[in-house]
């Protein structure tokens, strides 16, 4: 990423209206929303508001987000690409495991069932 675009930031630290630019520089958007799991400190991706086009935004996955400067975020995809992304859509379901999930066979489980007062 060129100087002009700032120094390398965290996506943490990205803003939005951000400007977004394809791989050949040419501005395709601005940043309307970090996609990110904070406990797991996992980047998803980006959705983006197209630039020219009102309420339209496109979803852009974090292996096709290039670099994520202090003033623009440089994509790994030109502006055809761009064109063909997804609209965003919501979050699929978290699913969590606890103890109480785990099959009841083996050792561990067995002791754990007998401490526990469940067998």
């Amino acid at each position: 990423m060129s100087d002009d675009h700032g120094a390398p930031i965290s996506y943490i630290a990205l803003a939005e209206g951000t400007p977004v630019l394809a791989s050949d520089g040419t501005p395709v958007g601005t940043v309307a929303r970090v996609l990110y799991d904070s406990d797991s400190d996992i980047f998803d991706g980006i959705v983006i508001g197209l630039r020219g086009r009102p309420g339209a935004h496109r979803f852009v996955d974090a292996p096709e987000v290039g670099a994520i400067a202090e003033r623009a975020v440089m994509l790994k995809i030109d502006t055809a690409a761009v064109a063909e992304l997804p609209e965003p859509r919501g979050n699929p379901a978290t699913m969590k495991a606890g103890p109480g999930d785990l099959p009841r066979r083996g050792v561990l489980s067995r002791f754990w069932g007998r401490i526990s007062g469940r067998y």
